[in-house]
């Protein structure tokens, strides 16, 4: 054992990348929930050597940066590029693997140079290197940002694009299950996709990192990597080709996989309607009461979170809370908090309205008997209102389920994000989707034949 092994030992560091860019970084759906790839194999060797334990968190691509920024990362692996604009942000280490872009397009469109797509709609993943590259080299091209390179091949399918610039290693995979698509290599773009490893702004690991990736190179490590991630790998995808499923055969057959994250759907919005519902009801006691101040927080409150987008929120508390606190909130917690505080000020207003829809004559007897303000809103107002507004309720549940989606862009494996994971995983896209979205039919039907007969029941006791 060296002496940075001996230092290190059961030290962690953390790793966060997108998991849906295979062979860099993905998740081998029939063997597991563990990320595997390139960037995996390379961070697992560097740490190993350093003596560090590795943790690897998944999240969007865009959100790698603000995860160094906030400390919630010791350093990023992503197939990322530094830019000068990044570098404004993080640290890199030195480029470990040089690739090419290249122009995926459709057949027989003859979209093959940088000067044919010169006035087409041309995509790019959003924060890639391929999306500056597209707005520097390629003249009076209406320039299309998405968050997935799975999006990108499927607007190309879709025809709502032209033509899409992709890293070749990635490239190679969609080809070969989209027999529709084509791609052309750019010639001396090599040094527009050089993939290095990001770390935060100062980061004492970047002097060790390059002095393992150094020994990786001089010892074959590397090579090595590179020939089982780029070369057998795509070797033995192009032999599978022809015994291979069809993609709605892919999607079907991955439903298992994809149907595990119905647990962590229902626990994030079982949990999330519960605390929203009981924050919904002080809310609109709030509102209702004649103490100014209460009142003046319940309808500022209730105008900030329905007045700021949801996506937003869920990015401020994920990433700010580290920041603001030191204290390194789990992705599913930042969701459930979000959508409590989110959830309620919807809700209050329901509640509200609930409230005073009951007949006065229910408050001014419970008075006229002596009943204290805080019974009386409990044992007589509240069950009339709940009652008159379940509907209401169950609707917001609906909504509660289906955003509940929103969780996966900051990591959380959730159905949606399983069905993205498959279709990085496949090269396919649209056939996942459809396998999530009926997912999400049969739950959204479960609740709704719930809550009819939820509805019924209280209408009968009535």
């Amino acid at each position: 054992m060296t002496v940075a092994q001996n230092q290190n030992s059961g030290r962690k560091l953390i790793m966060v990348t997108s998991a849906d860019y295979p062979p860099y970084e993905f998740r081998k759906t029939g063997s597991g929930d563990d990320i595997i790839g390139f960037d995996v194999d390379i961070a697992k060797y560097i740490t190993r050597e350093l003596g560090y334990e590795l943790e690897i968190r998944d999240t969007d691509f865009s959100g790698i940066i603000p995860a160094l920024q906030s400390g919630r990362a010791n350093f990023a692996m992503a197939g990322m590029t530094p830019t000068p604009e990044r570098l404004k942000n993080v640290d890199f280490s030195e480029i470990y693997y040089e690739a090419k872009n290249t122009i995926v397009a459709k057949k027989g469109t003859n979209l093959k140079t940088i000067a044919s797509l010169a006035g087409k709609r041309v995509g790019v993943q959003l924060g890639s290197t391929q999306e500056k590259f597209a707005k520097e080299k390629i003249k009076g091209a209406k320039i299309v940002a998405l968050n997935k390179t799975g999006d990108l091949i499927q607007e190309i399918k879709s025809n709502r694009i032209d033509a899409a610039i992709i890293e070749d290693a990635i490239a190679k995979g969609f080809i070969a299950n989209n027999p529709d698509l084509e791609f052309t290599t750019i010639p001396n773009s090599s040094e527009e996709a050089g993939s290095a490893i990001a770390f935060p702004k100062g980061s004492p690991l970047v002097q060790p990192f390059n002095r393992v990736l150094q020994q990786m190179k001089e010892n074959g490590e590397m090579e090595a990597l590179v020939k089982k991630w780029f070369e057998n790998q795509g070797g033995n995808q192009a032999a599978e080709d022809d015994k291979k499923p069809s993609s709605f055969d892919t999607a079907w057959a991955s439903i298992p996989f994809i149907a595990q994250g119905i647990i962590v759907t229902l626990q994030f919005t079982l949990i999330s309607a519960f605390f929203g519902f009981l924050w919904g009801i002080v809310l609109a006691l709030f509102k209702i009461s004649t103490i100014k101040p209460l009142n003046i927080f319940a309808k500022v409150y209730t105008s900030v979170f329905r007045g700021t987008p949801l996506l937003l929120q869920i990015a401020l508390v994920y990433y700010a809370t580290p920041q603001l606190t030191g204290y390194d909130i789990p992705a599913l917690l930042a969701g459930v908090i979000t959508f409590t505080l989110n959830s309620g000020a919807y809700i209050s207003e329901t509640i509200r309205g609930g409230i005073l829809a009951v007949d006065k004559g229910q408050k001014e007897a419970a008075l006229s008997l002596g009943v204290p303000y805080q019974p009386m809103m409990k044992d007589i107002i509240l069950p009339q209102a709940v009652k008159n507004i379940l509907p209401s309720l169950v609707n917001e549940s609906i909504a509660l389920l289906k955003d509940s989606s929103l969780v996966s862009t900051i990591g959380v494996v959730d159905v949606l994000r399983r069905a993205q994971i498959v279709g990085a995983e496949k090269y396919i896209y649209f056939e996942p989707l459809l396998v999530a979205g009926l997912i999400y039919y049969v739950l959204v039907m479960l609740l709704t034949w719930g809550g009819s007969k939820l509805e019924r029941r209280l209408q009968r006791s009535a």
